[in-house]
């Protein structure tokens, strides 16, 4: 990914509420906004500030306390290219870890092949998201052609579950300002990562909780794969470590408030 420059800072009118973006300019593409996770709970809007701050003093009364990745250690997981073979055994481990993650999930052969995993992936309260419909590199295809890959999975997803998903993350992490144009217009923030264990390379579940680990730090968001055979039994020990080192896992929504995903933001965290 090409080198972030420094912050610029824009504001609003409304009550000179500042947002907090970094510019990446990829060449001979139009530039977009960039942002990291802490950078963007900092600069969140003071409405968002109030109805946070409300909803976790409401739940320690009620003793069901929100996530405040604002004063927890937090980390976001993600799992993409599914949903898979695999992912009711992941569900089954993440239900009984009490782990919510966030599902960037494929549409053809999988969306459209599992519409089951879909709903309960949903249901079990985890997060719905887009990786386009047949993972193409949004960079090197036609606008149209784009926006079809990004707009079919929308319209499945909401078809199965009722809901629309507000996250995206391009194949290969692959944007720039057209992409970004495109995502803005349906409504999709972009989410890249700053822990891959490259499962895709290898099927040891030791190594790939061994990468995951050395490379974790707060704020940080795990990319994984729930296609591939050694991703989901190293989850388990990933998991317990996470927690052991004062981690609390969250989805990419929950690691972002109070603020909300900016419809053509890219979110990246800072890497280790």
């Amino acid at each position: 990914m090409p080198k972030q420059i420094p912050a610029a800072r824009r504001t609003s009118i409304a009550g000179l509420l500042a947002a907090t973006s970094l510019v990446l300019a990829l060449s001979g593409c139009a530039s977009f906004d960039v942002t990291a996770p802490a950078d963007a709970r900092a600069d969140a809007s003071a409405a968002d500030v109030q109805t946070k701050d409300a909803k976790n003093a409401k739940g320690s009364k009620d003793g069901d306390a929100q996530v405040d990745c604002r004063k927890a250690k937090c980390v976001a997981l993600t799992f993409d290219a599914g949903p898979s073979e695999n992912t009711n055994r992941l569900l089954d481990i993440l239900k009984e870890e009490k782990v919510h993650a966030t599902f960037f999930m494929l549409g053809k052969n999988h969306i459209d092949k599992r519409p089951a995993e879909v709903r309960r992936i949903d249901a079990e309260g985890h997060e719905l998201a887009n990786h386009t419909w047949s993972h193409q590199i949004l960079t090197e295809i036609k606008p149209e052609e784009a926006k079809r890959e990004l707009s079919r999975v929308q319209e499945a997803v909401r078809k199965i579950t009722g809901k629309t998903p507000t996250l995206m993350r391009p194949p290969q992490g692959r944007t720039d300002g057209e992409v970004s144009e495109i995502s803005k217009e349906l409504g999709l923030a972009q989410v890249l990562w700053s822990v891959t264990a490259k499962d895709y390379e290898t099927n040891d579940s030791a190594l790939i909780t061994k990468r995951v680990l050395e490379q974790t730090q707060r704020d940080g968001i795990i990319l994984l794969h729930d296609i591939y055979k050694g991703t989901v039994p190293a989850v388990p020990g990933i998991l317990k470590e996470l927690k052991k080192r004062g981690y609390t896992v969250v989805t990419v929504s929950q690691l972002l408030s109070p603020a909300k995903p900016e419809p053509g933001m890219a979110y990246r965290p800072e890497k280790p």
